[in-house]
């Protein structure tokens, strides 16, 4: 019976636990409207400080500029050339118009298509790797034109 009482607990302890880490996690995320508008303000200061000095600092987001919680704001150009990339900044100045998700959606080129079509929208969804977990989750994208052929987008993850 003790056994039995002792199980019990442990079980109570990891279902709290795990509903206190969900809870967590689902706050770092970031919303929808938090992502339109970190593209409208990423959007303004191209237009204000100049492409380079804006794509350097959503590259480098000096004292946090541009990333909170899982957003950060990324620019292609519509060839395909990753010109900013708030989170890996080893993909700026790579042409990734071809990469696909894990079901073979060629998202970026979707993006920029949509960008061409109306100067600024939603895209999505499409499976992208959540750093936090190391798992494909289904994520979309607010994008907005950019300086001439760029577009300006930042990601959020859909909620489970």
């Amino acid at each position: 019976m003790k056994q039995l009482t002792l199980i019990y607990q442990v079980a109570a302890a990891l279902a709290l636990s795990t509903l206190s880490c969900s809870t967590v996690l689902a706050a770092d995320h970031g919303t929808e409207a938090e992502a339109q508008e970190m593209v409208k303000k990423a959007v303004a200061l191209v237009k204000s400080a100049g492409p380079e000095k804006a794509y350097k600092v959503f590259t480098e987001h000096p004292d946090g500029a541009f990333k909170e919680k899982d957003l950060y704001v990324f620019a292609y150009s519509f060839d395909g050339t990753c010109v900013a990339q708030g989170a890996t900044a080893k993909m700026v100045g790579k042409n990734l118009i071809t990469m696909k998700d894990v079901d073979g959606n060629a998202f970026i080129k979707g993006m920029i298509d949509m960008v061409k079509t109306s100067s600024k929208g939603w895209y999505g969804p499409y499976k992208f790797s959540n750093p936090a977990n190391q798992s494909y989750e289904l994520k979309k994208s607010y994008c907005e034109r950019g300086a001439g052929d760029t577009m300006v987008c930042v990601g959020t993850y859909f909620e489970k």
